[in-house]
């Protein structure tokens, strides 16, 4: 089992009502790169699209599909679900 460590950016727009839908996620080589881009991304905010964005790493064996359900979060901005609030 190859563990390593996976930089991930998830982006969420407004769905139905007040909910928020997820938009594709975005795989980064590594932690600067993702905080970088999802600062990047926040400054994309609008009332009737984006509405927040966070930067996190997670613990994986890609090979198996086994994923930390801990991820540690690099950068967060605007509405995210509870998931990701610290």
């Amino acid at each position: 089992m190859a563990t390593e460590t996976v930089y991930i950016i998830q982006a969420y727009a407004r769905g139905r009502g007040e909910g928020l839908k997820a938009e594709p996620q975005v795989g980064c080589k590594d932690a600067a790169e993702a905080r970088r881009k999802a600062e990047r991304l926040a400054t994309t905010f609008t009332d009737k699209g984006r509405q927040g964005v966070v930067a996190f790493s997670v613990s994986a064996d890609t090979e198996m599909g086994d994923y930390d359900e801990n991820p540690t979060v690099l950068f967060r901005a605007g509405r995210l679900p509870e998931t990701f609030d610290v």
